[in-house]
């Protein structure tokens, strides 16, 4: 799927008269490296990191970095490579824990418009499994699987932040359907790394990451396929904090 996918871009961006006229050598070098280049380069690669894999780590990248016109040229490519649309609102919802409703209302408005041009049946089945009074329980359980027996007692520890985390942040999104832990601790990693001042968290997530099953690997390879759409400097952060977090598993 990634292999059409510089040539569709191409075409999209022709049919954009303004960007077609004034920036055809941009467009060029870009979609070649972006949908060429990083998808095909072995070092940004590995075996976990399937096509519908991929579309997620970018969908959710562009949540963190507020990239709402990609989005809208990604999110259809992502439900052509096998990401279901179960799991394309997951990530939406998943990004509002971490981004907050400012920043996903119109992520969130633009999926609901592409899915329902595709003629998917809106709402979608419920994906809740738990209640408002068992969601603090469950989300700190949550907390111990991903990130270890320290996390037994958080949500009555310090203030009111923590029981929220609890009961919000994996209560009421890791505890969902649709998508596992490994997914929602690589999509995770992803709005961390894309939005950027977040290097605690995302140091913290991408250990959370590889004590899931997400290993440093592929992790690399996940924050690669953001490089195009968060820069050189974010990409290099993420890099770091992912490296300082393999420290702890040597």
């Amino acid at each position: 799927m990634f292999e059409e996918l510089h040539d569709k871009l191409d075409r999209f961006w022709h049919d954009e008269k303004t960007l077609a006229e004034t920036d055809p050598e941009f467009i060029e070098f870009f979609t070649r490296f972006a949908y060429d280049e990083v998808v095909n380069e072995p070092g940004a690669n590995h075996p976990d990191l399937d096509d519908a894999t991929r579309s997620m780590a970018i969908l959710a990248t562009l949540l963190g970095c507020q990239g709402l016109d990609e989005y809208e040229v990604m999110l259809p490519v992502a439900l052509e490579s096998g990401v279901t649309p179960v799991q394309a609102k997951e990530i939406v919802y998943q990004a509002t824990a971490y981004l907050g409703i400012g920043r996903t209302l119109p992520f969130l408005k633009k999926t609901n418009e592409i899915l329902d041009a595709r003629g998917v049946k809106l709402p979608l089945e419920p994906q809740g499994t738990t209640t408002p009074e068992d969601r603090v329980e469950k989300g700190e359980q949550a907390q111990v699987d991903i990130f270890g027996d320290s996390m037994r007692g958080f949500a009555t520890s310090g203030n009111h932040v923590n029981k929220w985390l609890s009961g919000n942040c994996f209560g009421d999104y890791y505890t969902r359907g649709g998508l596992d832990y490994r997914q929602r601790e690589m999509i995770t990693l992803c709005f961390l790394a894309a939005q950027g001042g977040c290097e605690p968290q995302l140091t913290s997530h991408a250990a959370g990451n590889m004590k899931v099953g997400n290993s440093y690997e592929f992790l690399i390879a996940v924050i690669s396929q953001c490089m195009p759409y968060i820069g050189y400097p974010r990409t290099l952060n993420a890099v770091a904090c992912i490296n300082k977090a393999a420290e702890q598993f040597k």
